[in-house]
């Protein structure tokens, strides 16, 4: 008999990224260490750690390549520093000339990096208050699913708007993840209508842990986040909640709740292949018969 992994504590730290990325690690750092002070073997950042800007020309004079990035071999030193797993929510990276990368980084105790994720799903929507967004602009989609090993667990991994597409958080859950991670950058306005119930509900139905860091607030380029970094336990109990302001959210993570959770209602197991057998009736047939009506 397998015996699970102890608990252990993980924390979210939540930002406001502003349009300097050196400024925004100082901040970061800040919090980081005070996760690590409080216990925290597991940190999790947000979605764009670095630099949250919008304007295309601004931003591709700030971004460099992932061999180049400051703010990523600070963040290693840090892990290795600290030896602490850091998950560095993501990164605005460039990719080439023309596209830039939303990229995740699990960083080891060692400093190595265990894992890198690139954002799946784009986030080009316009909403009814007249917010409009157009990730695909600027950034290159991912192609590729990510899995990790942390000494507790495996973590699966997706960025903020992946948190839409439960397709992506089941894959990951059926691929083995008992935690996965949703750094986030939620517009004030979806972030009030679906955060808590989208999280919530992929917790629930993987029988997983969800950790999801948040920016939140009034950044310098006027962008409003919704905060509210929150931690989901396999039953979909929030264990751990920020509100708007910067700061560190801490739990503690029993591994063994997620095997007993997906015994208690094993739909993990229970999923079946099915086709769809499309009833509906043709544009030219339904004519037909208001026709002969």
């Amino acid at each position: 008999m397998t015996t699970a992994p102890a608990p252990f504590k993980a924390a979210l730290v939540q930002l406001r990224s502003g349009l300097m990325p050196a400024d925004n690690l100082v901040e970061a750092t800040r919090l980081i260490r005070e996760a690590a002070a409080q216990g925290a073997q597991y940190i999790q950042t947000p979605e764009v750690t670095n630099v949250m800007q919008e304007n295309r020309k601004a931003l591709f004079e700030l971004l460099a390549s992932e061999a180049d990035d400051a703010s990523l071999a600070a963040y290693r030193a840090l892990a290795a520093e600290l030896k602490v797993h850091l998950h560095i929510g993501s990164l605005a990276l460039k990719a080439s000339p023309e596209r830039a990368a939303n990229r995740s980084f699990l960083i080891g105790p060692d400093g190595d990096i265990l894992a890198s994720y690139d954002k799946i799903h784009m986030f080009d929507i316009d909403l009814e208050n007249g917010e409009s967004y157009r990730e695909s602009a600027n950034y290159q989609p991912g192609e590729t699913a990510v899995l990790a090993d942390l000494p507790w667990g495996t973590l699966g991994l997706t960025i903020c708007y992946d948190l839409r597409f439960p397709s992506l958080f089941r894959a990951l859950a059926e691929a083995g993840a008992s935690f996965i991670a949703a750094p986030a950058a939620f517009t004030r306005r979806t972030g009030e209508a679906h955060w808590h119930t989208l999280l919530r509900a992929r917790a629930i139905e993987n029988g997983c842990y969800i950790f999801a860091a948040a920016q939140g607030g009034l950044h310098q380029n006027k962008r409003e986040t919704f905060g509210h970094s929150l931690i989901v336990d396999p039953w979909g109990t929030i264990i751990a909640e920020g509100g708007t302001d910067l700061g560190v959210i801490m739990a503690e993570i029993d591994p063994a709740r997620v095997e007993a959770v997906r015994k208690s209602i094993p739909s993990l197991q229970h999923g079946r292949r099915f086709s769809i057998r499309d009833t509906r009736r043709q544009p030219g047939h339904l004519h037909a018969v208001r026709g002969s009506a």
